[in-house]
């Protein structure tokens, strides 16, 4: 099959036209302006799953020979799935050359990514945590992405969500701060209040035993 010396460049144009007229759920995706071959992605994390609330940086690296051979996947941001900057062996990947269908578009990979990020099968490039450990890392992503000039140039959209999810978390904290201390005085005594309570207290005391005396000295005298 011959094959034109600007294949992947075409097929890469194409694929982008389709991707934005119908874009994978839950993934964004844009080459760099200055590569075509290599392509970054952001995957929000779907409703229900232990990613939820996170967003995963990754990058698609196409070789000169796409779609005739397939790309290196990796992943950025910490995850709990994958292991970070490591080329990712699944089937959509060039660790299974002998599986890879010229067919399969940007949008067929980044579909089967997705799918695969959910599942818990391992293969090589994958960790294993717990679904506790993968929401932490759903939490810490935002800000995590925020250091990458690369993932904000290439992303502005998702960088003012993130930012906007950033502020709503700590006006929520600074509420939630604000009204412990609030219990936390309305459970204390007032200086004044401590004052009185201990004079009470002495007054009291001072009264108790002045009785006490007078009732000892009044059977005293009686005896006698």
């Amino acid at each position: 099959m011959s094959r034109k010396p600007n294949s992947a460049t075409a097929r890469l144009k194409q694929d982008y036209l389709r991707l934005k007229r119908d874009p994978v759920p839950y993934i964004t995706a844009e080459p760099l302006p200055s590569n075509i071959l290599q392509w970054h992605y952001v995957v929000s994390g779907p409703e229900n799953s232990p990613y939820e609330g996170g967003y995963y940086h990754g990058k698609l690296v196409f070789p000169r020979e796409f779609p005739f051979k397939p790309p290196s996947i990796y992943m950025i941001t910490p995850n709990g799935r994958f292991k970070t900057n490591k080329k990712l062996c699944l089937s959509i990947s060039d660790f299974h050359p002998d599986t890879w269908n010229p067919a399969w578009s940007v949008s067929t990979i980044l579909t089967g990514l997705l799918s695969f990020m959910l599942e818990k099968s391992p293969t090589l490039g994958s960790i294993e945590t717990t679904d506790f450990d993968k929401r932490q890392f759903a939490y810490q992503s935002l800000e995590f992405n925020l250091k990458d000039r690369q993932f904000s140039d290439l992303f502005p959209e998702t960088v003012e969500a993130i930012q906007a999810e950033i502020a709503k978390r700590n006006a929520t904290q600074n509420v939630a701060l604000e009204n412990q201390k609030s219990l936390q005085t309305a459970s204390q005594p007032s200086s004044l209040q401590s004052c009185i309570t201990n004079l009470c207290v002495i007054i009291g005391f001072a009264a108790f035993a002045f009785t006490v005396k007078y009732v000892m000295k009044t059977t005293a005298y009686e005896t006698e």
